[in-house]
């Protein structure tokens, strides 16, 4: 009985851990066209919430390169740091903005990948030459 009693004490801790694993990036490949243009610097910070249920702050004063295009919009890499998304892996990810400055998703260059937030995200920027 003790035994028993035990075993399902266990089950029930692993099912319970296994309930609390991020879920993973969900991403769609796509095509990629290297390019460039204006970089953007961003003039407030910006609370940006995954799909994940993580989210990322994209700092005041950050500032992003155009690298270049997917069907979803425009490219941006992040200057002078490394940006990342998270799930249940980490995933190195450039912004993806779509016209009238929204962020609508990430690039992930590693997997030649987007992964789409649910809901754009306006971004307070500015262009510079």
């Amino acid at each position: 009985m003790i035994v028993r009693r035990s075993a399902i004490a266990a089950l029930g801790a692993l099912f319970a851990a296994l309930g609390a694993c991020a879920a993973n990036v969900e991403t769609v490949r796509t095509d990629f066209v290297a390019g460039h243009g204006a970089d953007l610097v961003l003039s407030r910070s910006v609370d940006v919430q995954l799909p994940t249920r993580y989210s990322r702050v994209l700092g005041a004063g950050s500032r992003w390169r155009k690298v270049g295009t997917v069907p979803q919009g425009d490219v941006y890499a992040a200057i002078g740091t490394v940006f990342t998304i998270e799930g249940r892996n980490v995933h190195e990810a450039y912004l993806i903005v779509a016209p009238l400055q929204s962020l609508v998703g990430f690039f992930l260059p590693a997997e030649s990948s987007v992964a789409m937030l649910a809901t754009p995200v306006q971004l307070p920027v500015s262009e510079i030459p």
